[in-house]
């Protein structure tokens, strides 16, 4: 798992629990992801509407629990994301 996911799923961690939910996902990545971008946390195409951040969130939910765990994002972001 790359740390590049680790800063990722920390900055969409909007409330420091240590997992994801899908409402996390999406608001934090349409409030935070331009600057994200800008910082190199987060590929400028990486930032898209509401319906691509939930279409992100079901390709990591592997057990359909609707939460992420670091592990479940990282896997899906760090090959998404070629990192």
């Amino acid at each position: 798992m790359s740390e590049k996911a680790r800063v990722l799923f920390e900055a969409l961690d909007l409330d420091s629990d240590g997992q994801l939910t899908r409402v996390e996902v999406i608001s934090a990545l349409r409030d935070r992801g331009p600057t994200l971008a800008a910082q190199g946390v987060l590929p400028f195409w990486g930032v898209q509407d509401a319906e691509a951040s939930s279409a992100l969130f079901d390709a990591a939910d592997a057990n359909g629990d609707a939460v992420l765990t670091f592990e479940e994002f990282a896997a899906v972001v760090d090959r998404r994301f070629g990192w």
